[in-house]
């Protein structure tokens, strides 16, 4: 499964669980990168993402190493971690969403 594909299953399940939040990390050449998805919508916290919703919001050379599963909406005076830090790909298997 491609990157593009992960993003686009994890959007959906968020969809489905508005009070779900997840966050992707990892990589774009030797900066960080950080992904926050939330009720099916992705936006980098670290990296400009595109207007056009059908364009890919990993710029080019992204590679994914962690994804946690947060109580959503994110509260800024404390998180709930609710899983993770995991694979990316391991969220679309987690029982516990």
């Amino acid at each position: 499964m491609s990157d593009v594909d992960l993003i686009h299953d994890l959007e959906e399940r968020t969809r489905l669980r508005p009070d779900r939040v997840i966050r992707l990390s990892g990589q774009v050449s030797d900066e960080p990168f950080e992904l926050l998805i939330f009720r099916g919508f992705s936006s980098s916290t670290t990296h400009p993402t595109a207007f056009d919703p059908d364009a890919s919001v990993l710029p080019e050379g992204t590679l994914l190493k962690r994804a946690e599963l947060l109580l959503g909406p994110l509260n800024p005076a404390g998180e709930t971690l609710l899983a993770g830090p995991m694979d990316p790909a391991d969220l679309l298997v987690q029982a516990s969403w």
